[in-house]
């Protein structure tokens, strides 16, 4: 007998199932993914017990007739791809999502699954497969026009091994809706409805294709202040194309499950493209803390190959360093066009951290009132002039004072109780004329609390300033752009190093030769296996030169770009000018805050220091006046 055999069919369906459904979140995956393939414009989701139980998809899409619904659960029969006129198929011009022909026999094998569908203008007709079994098409009912209803019940039944590895109810519901939430970011123009155990979690309704309606999308799923934070991206080159939208470093959290990635629509987990992310905001945030983005690349399907898994959650591209440089190169541009920019947000956490105070009213404020006659008035008033000045309402100081001298100075309760209740009701506010100053964005400097923070008005608000913070950016800027200019320095080395390399790691360093040069970095070919090191950026001091060489390698190999050198440098110069900003405890003068303040609004990324913390808070008028109720 053959040691070779061939496997039984519903064996390879089983096979098949373990690679595309691993769990209920990757069925609904499949599933939404077919509707939307089918042109459905709604698309509503159920499921219970964390999808193990059922999962019930219905949409408004084209719908399928007899002959379809059979081949539909048939291995490898799909209706994504098309044959040519050479009688080939095509495998590299795929726009559509699914296109493999797997989801749904896969899912029969291992589960229930009941298919109901209908043309337009057609009989609704329906089909079952129990545990690879399949049922003869017949008559069924559907309420919708035409579209498809798929439900799946007993998921892994069939295989109920698989059902031990499953987490619980409740972390297979949150993958559930994180699916569904990824794929109604990618489509904002179709509807969504999501209901787990029968409690609705989700819903929303179909937006306008574009900025604006993904803008609404993105803020319905991931709050409104994503929106009021984030920066458009709109940027293309060579024929890739990205958009999205990402936020303000200041705006940032401890994990990147807030980073969504989509290619041609589809939503991907790429560590090309999140690397890319990453490089972009190194400049900006500390190595734990990370952004909000919704990223979308358009790319020819020639230059992109989505069959690299199963479940198609991995893409690759044939130029990743043009995809990648594009990525880095966009997000820039969108963080410098934020000038000193910060998050809304660090005003918002400010001014819910003021605890408004009820202040106890003064003894003898509170005592009842006498009334006493103008000659009593007239013999005590000389003595309270001092304290309850005629043209200006009480000042906390007066009010102490004046309570004071009421319970020291015997007969002067009803002439002072007679003083409060003459003075007008609601104190008038002086007039102010704003200043040239304030009609900067940051206004115009008012004082300095602790030597550390400085206090500017605006015509609308005040501003707070982290002096220390703020200086360190404005230093940190000015050495990027000494580094970008090619104006770095370097120092030579007293002995030369040689680091041995590889023959093809030779020549791969060499081929950027000019461009170490230009920061610092001076290196020379030294036979076929070695390279000489003679000058190092000064800003490196003493550091493993062998080690930084090989880093260089590694990123040239990886990513084509010389990371290891700028991600060093910069390090060192976000540590440098930490040391030499104006340091927390030193007074300034009137002229140095103001200086200050105009140089930040001069300079780009301001916002936030080199760690991603806020340089300054700014709070309107109408948020402080809620705070004393005055709105």
């Amino acid at each position: 007998m053959s040691l070779i055999q061939r496997l039984p069919q519903d064996t390879i369906n089983r096979i098949a199932a373990g690679e595309v459904v691993e769990r209920p979140a990757s069925a609904v995956k499949e599933l939404v993914e077919n509707a939307i393939d089918a042109g459905a414009t709604q698309i509503d989701i159920r499921a219970d017990l964390g999808g193990l139980s059922r999962i019930l998809i219905e949409d408004n899409g084209s719908g399928m007739g007899p002959e379809d619904l059979q081949l539909a659960i048939e291995r490898h029969a799909t209706s994504k791809l098309k044959p040519q006129s050479d009688g080939t198929w095509d495998l590299l011009h795929i726009k559509t999502l699914g296109f493999r022909g797997e989801a749904l026999p896969s899912m029969g094998s291992v589960a229930r699954l009941d298919i109901t569908s209908r043309l337009r203008d057609g009989t609704p007709l329906n089909i079952r497969v129990d545990g690879g079994v399949i049922a003869p098409v017949r008559p069924a009912a559907f309420g919708g026009e035409h579209g498809t209803r798929i439900e799946l019940t007993d998921l892994f039944y069939a295989t109920p091994a698989r059902l031990k590895f499953m987490k619980s109810e409740r972390a297979e519901n949150m993958a559930i809706a994180e699916e569904v939430k990824r794929q109604a970011m990618a489509h904002e123009n179709v509807g969504f409805s999501l209901e787990l155990d029968g409690k609705k979690q989700l819903k929303l309704y179909a937006e306008p294709a574009g900025f604006e309606g993904r803008l609404k999308r993105l803020a319905a799923l991931l709050g409104n202040d994503f929106s009021d934070n984030a920066l458009l991206i709109d940027q293309g080159r060579e024929g890739v194309h990205l958009t999205g939208y990402a936020g303000l470093p200041t705006f940032s959290r401890g994990n990147a499950a807030h980073q969504y990635l989509f290619v041609n629509n589809r939503p991907v987990r790429d560590k090309l493209l999140a690397g890319a992310l990453r490089a972009a905001y190194a400049d900006f945030l500390a190595r734990d803390r990370h952004p909000l983005a919704a990223l979308f690349v358009e790319i020819d399907p020639q230059e992109l190959d989505v069959n690299v898994h199963p479940a198609k959650t991995e893409v690759r591209f044939r130029d990743p360093n043009l995809v990648r440089g594009l990525i880095i190169g966009a997000l820039k541009h969108a963080l410098a066009s934020a000038g000193h920019r910060a998050a809304t947000t660090v005003a918002h956490q400010t001014i819910s951290a003021f605890q408004p105070q009820v202040v106890q009213p003064l003894l003898g404020l509170n005592r009842p009132y006498n009334p006493v006659s103008p000659a009593q008035i007239a013999a005590v008033r000389p003595y309270m002039a001092p304290y309850l000045p005629e043209a200006m309402p009480f000042s906390p100081t007066a009010r102490v004072e004046a309570e004071v001298f009421y319970h020291d100075t015997p007969g002067v309760a009803e002439a002072y109780a007679t003083d409060i209740m003459d003075l007008p009701t609601e104190v008038q506010a002086p007039t102010h004329t704003p200043t040239q100053a304030e009609a900067f964005p940051l206004g115009a400097a008012r004082a300095q609390l602790h030597e550390t923070y400085v206090i500017a008005q605006t015509t609308d608000g005040l501003v707070i300033v982290d002096q220390h913070a703020a200086h360190e950016r404005l230093v940190y800027e000015q050495m990027k752009q000494a580094m970008a200019s090619g104006q770095v320095q370097s120092q030579s080395l007293l002995i030369p190093e040689i680091v041995e390399l590889e023959r093809e790691e030779v020549s791969r360093l060499m081929t950027r030769q000019a461009d170490l040069q230009s920061m610092g970095l001076s290196i020379e070919a030294f036979g076929p296996t070695s390279v000489l090191v003679r000058d190092i950026p000064a800003l490196l001091g003493d550091c493993d030169i062998a080690g930084l060489v090989r880093d260089l390698i590694d990123d040239l190999t990886e990513h084509g770009e010389l990371l290891a050198l700028k991600e060093r440098m910069a390090e060192i110069c976000g540590d440098h000018a930490c040391r030499h900003s104006i340091r927390s405890g030193r007074r300034l003068t009137g002229e140095e805050m103001n200086a200050l303040l105009r140089q930040m609004e001069a300079t780009p990324h301001s916002g936030q220091c080199n760690h991603g913390r806020p340089t300054y808070v700014e709070l309107k008028l109408k948020d402080i006046e809620k705070l004393f109720g005055r709105r």
